[in-house]
């Protein structure tokens, strides 16, 4: 950690340190991130002052580009350690998804990223939608693009082609499969592998069998319809590109056997085999983990911040700290030879969490700091996740919310009549 932060101007250390404590530790207020600042400067003989004003507009002079080549030089080096046999048949694998954020409700942030259209005014909250690119073997956070709930995810990997590189494959669900995508990718020199979208109708009987529910078709460029893509960027588009369809059976017992198509521009039916690109696809559910892991363990779920501009760089922090765990990650699988998925993140930043002390009291002593870090990895090296292959388990929760009425007016307006139970007075033999 301390190499990104010494990249920071030295002006902004402070204050970029005090940030990224805030998003490890969610829940924290900015009154407690005041406090631990001033825990910083008492050895100095210093005490800053108690109140909050200060450190939010030191976060909002912070730069934005400084903290996003930060991001950048990060990401990077996660993607630079990554052995050979962490590669998919040799190939770099970048899973793209989307996602929404919400934020506090305020007129900035309203306008910036409007609510859902379906809610009130003043009865929601901003949001923001993400579509990211995650690294599919270390699981690191490489590039995002913000846009409004009204953008589409097809429209939004546009921005995102600079991140691919030739030679790499783009693991993604059918919300982003259209043969834009697919042939903007394969213009780039990049494979895809995706689920056919439900609209789209095929026929098993066109193109070249390469084996069974496995043919090699040619889909034509129609005309331009709807708002994704410009005329220009459409003409600039191939004429027709040759893809791949193969269906891929799900057999899990005591559900229902399921078949899902998939689309890949993977040519190859003996290098890559129709079971290779079903078990590649089934590892696309790794984003949601990785997902869950930035927005219900680091708290992106819900954002803080109330001007845009605050926002974004609340994003890049929490984009920081996903990577720096994941960096911690990556080195305890390497040093003890253990897959990177079999770590858990949470236990992670658990562990981090409690041995931190440890670490501040003997930063002085290098050789005892040495043990101290040894013995850290260890404790998350043995605690190993299970297991489990072909888990499927229902998206539901099984504890109940709270029997609270919905705001259907903003809160200064609204009015909630008491219950009975409410309005009864209490007895007098209640009172004894």
């Amino acid at each position: 950690m301390g190499s990104t932060a010494a990249s920071a101007p030295i002006r902004y250390r402070w204050t970029f340190w005090a940030f990224l404590s805030r998003v490890l530790s969610p829940g924290s207020s900015c009154r407690e991130i005041v406090r631990k600042v001033q825990a910083w400067y008492a050895p100095q003989a210093k005490t800053p002052d108690s109140g909050t004003s200060a450190y939010c507009q030191a976060r909002h002079r912070l730069p934005l580009a400084c903290l996003m080549d930060l991001h950048q030089t990060l990401a990077n080096k996660l993607s630079a350690r990554i052995t050979t046999p962490e590669l998919w048949l040799g190939r770099c694998v970048k899973v793209v998804d989307g996602t929404g954020v919400s934020m506090p409700d305020t007129a900035a942030n309203q306008q910036a990223w409007p609510q859902p259209s379906g809610q009130k005014s003043g009865c929601g909250f901003p949001v923001v939608k993400l579509v990211a690119c995650f690294c599919l073997a270390s699981g690191a956070l490489l590039h995002w693009v913000e846009g409004t709930l009204k953008e589409h995810d097809c429209r939004l990997l546009q921005k995102l082609l600079s991140v691919f590189k030739k030679g790499e494959v783009v693991l993604a669900d059918r919300g982003f499969s259209s043969y834009a995508s697919l042939a903007t990718l394969w213009a780039r020199g990049v494979d895809s592998v995706m689920r056919v979208h439900h609209f789209r109708k095929l026929d098993w009987r066109a193109g070249r069998r390469l084996g069974r529910r496995d043919r090699r078709v040619t889909w034509q460029k129609g005309l331009l319809q709807g708002k994704l893509w410009a005329a220009e960027q459409w003409a600039q588009l191939p004429a027709e590109i040759t893809v791949r369809l193969v269906e891929i059976v799900v057999v899990v017992p005591g559900f229902r056997t399921q078949k899902i198509v998939l689309v890949t521009t993977l040519l190859d039916a003996q290098t890559y085999r129709a079971e290779a690109l079903g078990q590649l696809y089934f590892r696309r559910w790794a984003v949601e983990l990785f997902f869950r892991d930035i927005k219900a363990t680091l708290g992106l779920d819900v954002l803080r911040c109330q001007t845009p501009a605050t926002v974004r760089k609340e994003i890049v922090l929490h984009a920081l700290a996903y990577n720096l765990i994941r960096a911690l990650m990556q080195d305890i699988a390497h040093r003890y030879q253990v897959a990177v998925q079999r770590l858990s993140f949470k236990g992670t930043v658990d562990a981090l969490r409690q041995w931190r002390e440890l670490f501040e009291n003997t930063k002085a002593r290098p050789r005892a700091v040495g043990k101290l870090r040894l013995l850290f990895y260890q404790s998350i090296a043995n605690d190993l996740l299970p297991d489990r292959p072909d888990r499927a388990e229902p998206r539901a929760v099984k504890r109940r919310p709270k029997n609270f009425r919905l705001l259907t007016k903003p809160r200064h307006e609204m009015f909630v009549e008491r219950n009975r139970k409410q309005s009864q007075k209490p007895s007098k033999n209640a009172l004894k």
